[in-house]
């Protein structure tokens, strides 16, 4: 049964992580828990300057306990954490103006290396799809492309300047090496390598001008395949981009991202975090309080609110909204990677929760 298919969907919370003493900023996934008898582990981070490591009491179990508090890592907020892709080291961005890379060691993390040159706080960390790129982005505007050495060596390989203002986040395409960044300056970057010069350069800027946001964006997050990725901003709507995704992998980095539709009228406050599932579920996390899950329709005339789309993109629909899922902002949203329909967010009220989408009882 497909989800299209599926009525009375419901997101049920089935744990409550407390430990956090301040507002609780990211959350992430380690990519190779959770499956083949490995308990899920999820890593947060937040104000009280601390990285949390979450792990599942059994597999496949939804009771998750505190592995281990990592307290001394940085000195300030940490704002961003990303697992590398074979989920041995974890990258932690703050807002000390320092990114931490630690490595699990036993039943423990430490500290192996400490990147630095961002002037002030570091907002964002991607690792790129194999694992030998990272990217960082500031508020100073600048977005750093650092090469993976032998040894917990990091090299910067690029400073990339063309946004006007604080970058929020960075996002590595899942399939090629193209990196995404998104601005209190309203827009979205796409930088790719040049061939030529090995140097990095802006290939395409997604603004207002062509149907981008009017406002801060906040995050972004591509659909498994990588031929589509949802922005959401402080404009309070989500948009739906979509690329030409063989002549993507085909090498042609100047493949050119259009715009194919706009959610609004789904929350009424700024949407902070925006998380797109294996099976193409869009979770939305928003100052509202409240978790929005759309899906594509195939239905082009789904009655929602205003979901304008564009020559013959496709049309989402919303599957469920729960208002009152946090009790202050939510600033995370993130679906396991391997659990499936299991999702966690993070919020200024200092919890991290867990929910299940199953079907109503």
């Amino acid at each position: 049964m497909t989800l299209h298919e599926e009525e009375g969907l419901q997101l049920t919370e089935v744990q409550r992580l407390e430990g956090h003493t301040d507002r609780v900023w990211g959350l992430a996934w380690n990519p190779v828990t959770g499956t083949a008898g490995v308990p899920a582990m999820l890593a947060s981070c937040g104000g009280d300057k601390t990285v949390r490591i979450w792990q599942q009491r059994i597999p496949s179990s939804t009771s998750f306990d505190c592995l281990e508090v990592l307290e001394e890592i940085h000195t300030r907020t940490v704002r961003s954490c990303a697992w590398s892709p074979s989920g041995e080291k974890l990258a932690t961005a703050s807002f000390d103006a320092t990114t931490a890379i630690l490595e699990q060691n036993g039943n423990e993390f430490e500290c192996v290396s400490t990147l630095e040159g961002h002037e002030n706080e570091v907002k964002s960390v991607s690792w790129n799809a194999s694992g030998s790129l990272l990217a960082t982005c500031s508020r100073d505007k600048c977005v750093w492309i650092w090469e993976v050495l032998p040894g917990n060596e990091f090299d910067c390989v690029s400073v990339l300047q063309g946004h006007t203002q604080d970058v929020k986040m960075v996002q590595w395409h899942p399939t090629v090496d193209v990196l995404f960044s998104c601005s209190y300056d309203n827009t979205i970057k796409v930088w790719a390598e040049d061939g030529d010069s090995d140097d990095w350069r802006c290939v395409q800027t997604l603004s207002e001008a062509n149907s981008g946001h009017s406002s801060t964006v906040w995050a972004m997050s591509f659909n498994a395949t990588g031929e589509k990725m949802a922005t959401c901003s402080d404009d309070v709507t989500i948009k739906v981009w979509g690329v030409d995704i063989a002549r993507l992998q085909s090498g042609d980095t100047n493949a050119s991202w259009s715009h194919l539709c706009t959610l609004s009228g789904y929350h009424d406050r700024t949407i902070f975090s925006v998380h797109w599932s294996r099976e193409g579920i869009i979770a939305t996390g928003a100052a509202d309080d409240a978790i929005c899950l759309f899906i594509e329709s195939e239905d082009r005339s789904v009655g929602n609110k205003d979901n304008t789309v564009d020559g013959h993109g496709p049309a989402y629909k919303l599957l469920l909204k729960k208002e009152k899922a946090h009790d202050m902002d939510i600033n995370s949203v993130r679906w396991s990677p391997t659990e499936n329909r299991l999702l966690a967010s993070a919020s200024d009220d200092g919890s991290i929760k867990i929910w299940k989408l199953d079907s109503m009882q």
